[in-house]
């Protein structure tokens, strides 16, 4: 009988994310999507890329966001931390009360997995972005 066991997955490259200013570089281009999107960062415990995730695709106003789904490939792929992002397609950097609720629910979920929320950003069309963790807002490089 053969033992299968499944291998870490390796970084994707050397992006080594430790700034929410990095991470909305990297997804500056997904900030001009047409409608909300959520993606899901995944790093190692250096803090490199394994995987950047399309997660939920939504409308123009909302995504409607699983938690269970947000961490199943996080698991599967032996991710230490994740980092969140979704756009809004019009512009407004403020987040929602339902964005403040889901990104509550994620870090409980994540203190439970063993899997920390680094950060929850929001990105915009302009290049404009929201960071949970510095609770701030910051102008995008034009």
């Amino acid at each position: 009988m053969k033992l299968k066991l499944l291998q870490i997955k390796e970084p994707s490259g050397k992006e080594v994310m430790k700034s929410a200013e990095l991470i909305a570089e990297m997804m500056a281009e997904e900030g001009k999507a047409d409608r909300e999107c959520f993606w899901v960062i995944h790093l190692n415990n250096s803090f490199n890329v394994i995987e950047k995730e399309l997660a939920h695709m939504g409308t123009l106003t909302e995504a409607a966001v699983s938690v269970r789904e947000i961490f199943r490939k996080a698991i599967i792929n032996s991710t230490v931390c994740i980092v969140t992002v979704h756009n809004h397609p019009s512009g407004n950097l403020e987040p929602s009360c339902e964005d403040k609720t889901l990104w509550d629910r994620l870090a409980k979920a994540g203190d439970i997995l063993g899997i920390n929320v680094t950060d929850n950003l929001i990105i915009t069309p302009n290049g404009s972005y929201y960071s949970q963790c510095n609770d701030a807002m910051k102008e995008g490089a034009k």
